[in-house]
Order: structure tokens, then C-alpha cells, then sequence
């Protein structure tokens, strides 16, 4: 069993043959899971190695540990202590390696239709090979010439695909609440439940997002200072509320019948999470109270230790990678790839395909986890667009490692920090998420005949 599963495994590694547990416990899994799954893999090994490059504390730690650090960095030319593999320019080198080989692979797979062709193979197999190439690409970033040229011509790159990846996030989520409305209206002439259900949720939303304002307005506003707080809140809400009514009024709901107040609750909440997070990614203002120069519109809450402020940056960190890491996964599905290229009133693709696990070619691997070939047929989800979504996280994981356009002396310890690039990133967002969902609404109005059944 062992010598099957070690085939296996090389056959995965270098050649076209699927990636699956050497575990026979291991439930089935389908061909295309398990590719997108190790993509994510790399992705993730990128990110993390990112992560310990803007980290003084792990290179405080490497040099203290491994024996003979120095003398290893001036072998492989790295500078004193490894200087030119840490800190900004490092990430900006490695995730260029990155975002190459995510980019070369997308114009690889372009068109590609089913799994049974050359460039599908190598698409789902052949993961060793890969990796090299990976770790080639990310290697080759700290030999290009014009460094100083090349940094500043990549941060402007970086920015502009970072926001991209972002505005794809906004749209899905748009997209998103329109199809949970449309859903659970469905439901209603089956269930007459489902109105209470839509109700319920409906008021818990708005509920969140009236709470999420009154919170703000008391912690994040004060009478002597933080005034962008007090302009950007009343405008964030005021939109919020504009958007609402839209959503509901005559000339909309003659249009779009199902347009009800679930969308708007839904975006409203998203909305408020980012103005929040806006507020909290903003540099702290100080005002003289009773002679005390005093910290002012932060939400009242000290770790007392640095152990816990280490354990609040940490998690932190790692909840911030985890999304960036779960949207890649989830933008790429057949149903949100159809979501961002056709009319929000076409019905997307199914993601998965209704015949049963039983018709699908599957292949036994003795003492391993058995694969299903789910993409005999036809692809499940679009190869091209998989990997331009993972160039475009490669871009915002490297401008929010490196704290956008405030890189100078930035750390990853200092992630939650403030700062004005981050700020201004988070509000824009907010008004682009509105401007889209608002856009949904008076589309048939605009441009009647693309909306015409």
C-alpha cells in the first residue's frame, strides 16, 4: 500500500495525474477541488514568507538561532544579516515572482474547455515542476536591474491591481445579495415562512447597521477634533439610507419586483463594517484635555501586556490572509465568474454539475484517497480567470503586507496600525460598493433594452 500511494504521490508531482490524501479514509475528492486547493497552497507559502519578510521579530529570531546566519547571507550574497531579504523591497520582489506565474498561467489556460487537453494537464498536475518554477520566478525578482525604477513602477502596478481584486470583492458581494433576495423570494410560493424569514433577517440587518453608526458615532467622534470621522460617517449613513428608499420605490419595484429592503440591509452592514474599518486604520489624533495631551477617537480597549498585543496582530494577520486567501477561492466559482460577465438578470451556471458522483470517471488508488475526474465534459469553473484572480490577490497581498503606500520602515507587527493610504483604500471602497449596488438598481432604466427578456 505504501509503494501505491509513493506512486501516486510522484505520478501528482510530476506528471498529469490528480493530487489526492495518500489517506484512504479520506472522503472522495473531485479533480477540480484539488487543483484549485494546491494553487491556494502555494498561494498561501507566497503570503506567509511575505508575512516573515516584513517581520523584525522572526529575523531577530532567525539570526539568534541559526548557526552561522552571518556567514550564510554573506554566501549567497544577501547583504549583512540577510538585509536585502527582509523588508519592503524584498516583498515587493517576491510577490512580482508570484504574480508572474499566476499571470503566465493565465494566458496559458486561455480557452481551455476541458480537462483533457495538454494545457489542462499541466493546469492539474505536474505540481513539483510547478513549485520549482514558483519558487524560480520569486528567486528571479532579486536579480532585476534599476531596483529603485522597478519599485517605484511596481508600487503604482501593485496599487492599481490591488484596488481591481477589491472592486471584484464589491461586485460579488452586490451580486451576492441580489441573488440571496431572489432565492429566498423563490421560496415564498412554496412557504409563506419565508416572508417572516425575510422579515426577520431584513431587521436584523438594519438593526446592525443603525447600532454600527450609533457605535461609531460615540467612540470614533469627538467635539474637538477627528472632523473627517464626523463627515465621512454622516455621508456613509446618508448614503446607506438613499439606497434603501431606492430599493423600495415605485418606479424601481415596477421594474425589478423582487427589489425589497433584504439587498440594501445586506450592503448597508458591509458598508458599515468598512467605514469602521476605515476609522480604526486611521492614524490616532491627540487633543489637550485638562492640560493631558489625550488619544482620541479609538475604541476604548487596551491589551495591556505585548504578549497580547503580539496575540491581537497575529490573529489579526492571520484572519486578514484567510480572506484575502477564501475570496481568491470563492470569485473563481463557475457561479460568480458568470456573475461578473453577464447581465445580473442572467441566470449563472450552476457550480456544481447535477449528475451524481457515480457517472463521473473515478480512479482507485489502492491505499490512497480516490479522485473524482469531474471535468471530463467540460471545465467547472473558467482556468484563465482562476488565475488572473490569483495575480490580482498577489497584488493586494503585497500592498497590504507593505502598508500600501506607507512602506517606510513598516512592519508586519505594525499591520492593524494606522495609517492615511489604508484609510483612504477602505472608504473608497465603501463608496464603490454603493455606487455598484445603485447602479443595479437604475441599470433597466438606463439601458432598457439589455434587461428586455
Amino acid at each position: 500500500f505504501c509503494y501505491l500511494c509513493c506512486v501516486h504521490v510522484l505520478a501528482c508531482c510530476c506528471g498529469s495525474a490528480a493530487c489526492s490524501c495518500c489517506c484512504k479514509c479520506c472522503p472522495k475528492i473531485k479533480q477540480s477541488t484539488g487543483t484549485r486547493i494546491m494553487y491556494a497552497l502555494y498561494f498561501l507559502l507566497v503570503t506567509v514568507l511575505c508575512a516573515v519578510m516584513m517581520s523584525p521579530t522572526v529575523e531577530q529570531a532567525l539570526k539568534e538561532n541559526i548557526p552561522f546566519y552571518a556567514e550564510f547571507c554573506q554566501t549567497v550574497n544577501a547583504g549583512e544579516d540577510c538585509k536585502t531579504l527582509v523588508g519592503y523591497a524584498a516583498v515587493y520582489k517576491v510577490c512580482f515572482g508570484m504574480a508572474c506565474f499566476f499571470f503566465f498561467f493565465c494566458i496559458f489556460t486561455i480557452r481551455v474547455n476541458n480537462s483533457t487537453g495538454c494545457r489542462a494537464a499541466v493546469h492539474n498536475g505536474f505540481w513539483l515542476l510547478k513549485f520549482i518554477a514558483l519558487v524560480a520566478c520569486c528567486a528571479g525578482g532579486f536579480f532585476l536591474p534599476n531596483e529603485s525604477t522597478f519599485l517605484e513602477v511596481w508600487r503604482y502596478i501593485g496599487a492599481v491591481g490591488g484596488f481591481i481584486f477589491l472592486l471584484i470583492q464589491l461586485m460579488l458581494l452586490v451580486e451576492f445579495a441580489h441573488r440571496w433576495n431572489a432565492n429566498w423570494y423563490s421560496g415564498v410560493k412554496y412557504n409563506r415562512l419565508w416572508y417572516a424569514a425575510l422579515a426577520f433577517v431584513t431587521l436584523v440587518l438594519f438593526s446592525v447597521g443603525v447600532g454600527a453608526v450609533i457605535f461609531m458615532g460615540i467612540f470614533y467622534t469627538h467635539p474637538e477634533a477627528c472632523l473627517l470621522n464626523k463627515i465621512f460617517l454622516g455621508i456613509n449613513g446618508s448614503l446607506c439610507l438613499v439606497v434603501s428608499l431606492l430599493a423600495i420605490s415605485p418606479f424601481i419595484q415596477k421594474l425589478q419586483p423582487n427589489s425589497g429592503l433584504l439587498q440594501p440591509g445586506v450592503i448597508t452592514v458591509y458598508v458599515m463594517y468598512l467605514t469602521f474599518s476605515a476609522f480604526s486604520s486611521k492614524p490616532k489624533e491627540m487633543v489637550v484635555i485638562d492640560g493631558v495631551n489625550t488619544t482620541v477617537c479609538v475604541f476604548p480597549f487596551n491589551s495591556g501586556t505585548e504578549s497580547d498585543k503580539k496575540i491581537v496582530t497575529g490573529l489579526g494577520t492571520v484572519i486578514l490572509f484567510g480572506c484575502v486567501l477564501y475570496s481568491c477561492l470563492t470569485s473563481t466559482t463557475r457561479r460568480s465568474s458568470a456573475a461578473l460577465r453577464v447581465c445580473r438578470n442572467t441566470e449563472p451556471e450552476t457550480e456544481v454539475n447535477a449528475q451524481p458522483y457515480q457517472e463521473y470517471d473515478e480512479e482507485q488508488t489502492g491505499s490512497g484517497q480516490n479522485v473524482v475526474y469531474d471535468e471530463r465534459e467540460g471545465t467547472i469553473y473558467s482556468y484563465a480567470f482562476f488565475h488572473f484572480v490569483f495575480f490580482l490577490g498577489s497584488l493586494y497581498v503585497m500592498m497590504t503586507a507593505t502598508n500600501w503606500f506607507h512602506y517606510d520602515n513598516h512592519k508586519i507587527e505594525k499591520l492593524l496600525d494606522g495609517s492615511w493610504s489604508v484609510f483612504w483604500v477602505k472608504m473608497a471602497s465603501c463608496w464603490v460598493c454603493l455606487i455598484l449596488y445603485m447602479w443595479t438598481l437604475v441599470a433597466p432604466i438606463v439601458c432598457p433594452k439589455r434587461f428586455v427578456a
